[in-house]
């Protein structure tokens, strides 16, 4: 009863909203980027004390199945798309056709634009190669890559290249009426931990500013206007709001606080996982109330979901807590052992994922395309 009623009530909202636009203000909303556009149902959602559930990957493949048209294992499991789709751009700097996971960069593009039509919102992130020594994200032989690609001008001037391949497909995406489709860009996310080379360890702050803002340069440069900007840090070494806050780039350059915190089994492992969301999380809430920002809980999961409950009692139990516009869990790989985040079918948790899905608190793609 609870999610018919605030659909109905959406609903009112926005044929009003469509009601009184007219003259000035069609002429005011038209006028709009599509970043602005994006932004505003991000804030109509926080606003509302609603949250926008998102899936990594989630129509490419899941548990059982690749590439099945429209398919995906939260739609199975819960009737509707979530209302957020992630995909990652790794090696579209290299020229590849497929990305890190081996998803085909055109069928990415092509579900944004389906994920867009539906009324659903699209991010990105981007896990690309080491430009100092040609391997993955995740390649630290080279302790301080990011302050010798900082500083060294062939260095720089490879990665403004990288970033301008991502600018490029980005400001590529457009829906039918050949409108760009907007997204939430989230570059060099988890930058305080220490596994990838613009991590904490690998430059200093001013290192990692300087990145952010040779980031939004080319962007800026090449008139892309339909990116919303995502700031991410990871659990790791932020014991303190100063801590979320002493690589931030300014505000400027973003538009989201966001945060990565995972939840890992063992002992203790709630309350290890609760007072990291509260010192993570709940800096990213602190910020964005205090820097006129979006909050956003942006990457979450419980890898290989062996609770049947996790959604409800862990997840749902932050959401109560934290006023985020949107969540986003990791993808259901049908290639790597116990790497799946959302039930499937035959899961013991569907039921709970269900009631999770339910909950007046959070927002699928139907009702996401009513914001």
């Amino acid at each position: 009863m609870k999610r018919i009623l605030i659909t109905i009530a959406i609903g009112v909202a926005a044929m009003s909203l469509c009601a009184c636009v007219g003259g000035k203000k069609a002429e005011a909303a038209d006028s709009k980027t599509p970043a602005e556009i994006m932004l505003a149902r991000l804030q109509k959602l926080q606003q509302d004390s609603l949250t926008a559930f998102g899936h990594h990957d989630d129509t490419a493949y899941g548990r059982y199945w690749e590439y099945m048209p429209d398919s995906s294992d939260v739609k199975t499991v819960s009737g509707d798309y979530p209302a957020v789709m992630n995909w990652d751009l790794g090696w579209i700097e290299t020229g590849a056709d497929k990305q890190l996971d081996g998803v085909p960069f055109e069928f990415i593009k092509a579900e944004i634009v389906k994920q867009d039509a539906r009324g659903g919102m699209n991010a990105l992130s981007w896990h690309l190669r080491n430009p100092l020594t040609g391997g993955d994200s995740w390649d630290n032989a080279n302790d301080s890559t990011l302050a010798v690609v900082m500083r060294d001008k062939a260095m720089t001037d490879t990665l403004r290249k990288w970033i301008g391949m991502t600018a490029d497909f980005i400001g590529d995406l457009r829906d039918k009426d050949g409108k760009r489709i907007p997204v939430m860009w989230r570059p060099w996310h988890e930058h305080t931990g220490e596994w990838f080379w613009w991590g904490i360890n690998h430059g200093s702050a001013d290192d990692y500013k300087n990145l952010w803002k040779l980031t939004r340069e080319v962007f800026d440069d090449k008139g892309i206007d339909n990116v919303v900007w995502v700031y991410s840090p990871d659990k790791s070494n932020v014991n303190s709001y100063e801590d979320y806050m002493q690589r931030y780039p300014g505000d400027n350059y973003v538009d989201v606080m966001g945060a990565d915190v995972y939840y890992f089994d063992g002992p203790d492992a709630d309350s290890i996982f609760f007072d990291r969301i509260d010192k993570t999380l709940g800096a990213a809430v602190r910020a964005a109330k205090e820097h006129g920002k979006v909050a956003a809980f942006s990457e979450t999961g419980f890898e290989g979901l062996p609770s049947s409950d996790w959604y409800m009692t862990r997840l749902m139990r932050v959401l109560d807590k934290y006023n985020v516009a949107f969540v986003t869990v990791w993808r259901n790989s049908n290639t790597k052992p116990n790497h799946w985040y959302t039930p499937y079918p035959g899961h013991p948790g569907v039921k709970d994922f269900k009631e999770f899905h339910d909950n007046a608190k959070t927002v699928f793609c139907k009702e996401m395309s009513k914001l």
